[in-house]
């Protein structure tokens, strides 16, 4: 069990503790429908009624910025999950099997790295339409690298220990070897890096959005919020210091709770 003592960590949990919170909640504590437009309300600035201003529509951007939590951080989430169980996947065959296997995925992981990820998105991106599940399932497959790369590191450090030879020696199958002993005991850092990626995934899908690539209007998302605030930058400031500030913080809280396990993890 992990031991809260680094500060760093506690700030993190705190951080994203209260934006998931928020998303969870969002049907309660949103004070507005973040989808109600007021002609009479076009770009107010902060005020009791609408604590973060309104948009150009009239929309209360703390409503769509609560709202929008909910589809930033389930985009990350399950786009980690499938880029991390991919990885995993394809890294513990190649550790485990070696070989022409291990060549084979590893030279296929060096393809998709020469490329950088968010280009490497855009292009796929542009071939497809833009929707929920196709944004998290492209982030996912185009993400899966580095798991794969640190859970192959971690097997082929651990398939030659006595207690692996021993299963063998018992006539354990592959599939139990790798998944019941090689698996669960290399799953730590790759944990820590599915935390760091979930910044990043963060990341990638505000930037689609603000693209016009990713999640479509009138679906809020803090990329598309921002990308709302492009014609108004100059009289309407807090469309995108908000939204940029969420993001912000969403990624140092996600890092932060990265670099605090990573630290519990080397004083274990």
């Amino acid at each position: 069990m992990v031991k809260m003592k680094n500060k760093g960590l506690k700030t993190g949990i705190l951080i994203i503790g209260l934006f998931t919170a928020a998303a969870i909640l969002a049907p309660i504590i949103s004070p507005h429908d973040p989808a109600a437009i007021s002609q009479d309300e076009l770009l107010m600035t902060p005020s009791l009624k609408h604590p973060l201003g309104t948009d150009s529509l009239g929309r209360d951007i703390l409503s769509r910025m609560i709202f929008g939590a909910r589809v930033s951080l389930s985009v990350a989430l399950i786009a980690v999950g499938i880029s991390t169980v991919t990885g995993v996947f394809l890294g513990s065959i190649a550790g485990y099997y070696g070989g022409f296997i291990d060549s084979f995925i590893m030279r296929l992981a060096d393809i998709f790295l020469c490329f950088p990820t968010f280009f490497l998105i855009l292009a796929v991106v542009a071939f497809t339409e833009p929707s929920l599940f196709n944004i998290m399932a492209i982030i996912g497959f185009t993400s899966w690298m580095g798991s794969a790369r640190l859970i192959r590191s971690q097997i082929l450090s651990l398939k030659e220990r006595e207690f692996i030879l021993a299963e063998k020696a018992l006539g354990a199958t592959d599939f139990r070897i790798v998944t019941y002993h090689l698996i669960p005991n290399a799953i730590s850092p790759i944990l820590v890096n599915a935390i760091f990626a979930i910044g990043s995934a963060i990341l990638i899908e505000s930037g689609l959005s603000f693209l016009g690539l990713g999640v479509q209007p009138p679906t809020p998302s803090w990329g598309n919020i921002l990308i709302e605030s492009k014609s108004t930058l100059a009289v309407a400031w807090w469309i995108t210091i908000f939204p940029g500030l969420a993001i912000f913080l969403t990624i140092a809280g996600f890092h932060l709770i990265g670099e605090g396990l990573k630290k519990q993890l080397l004083n274990q």
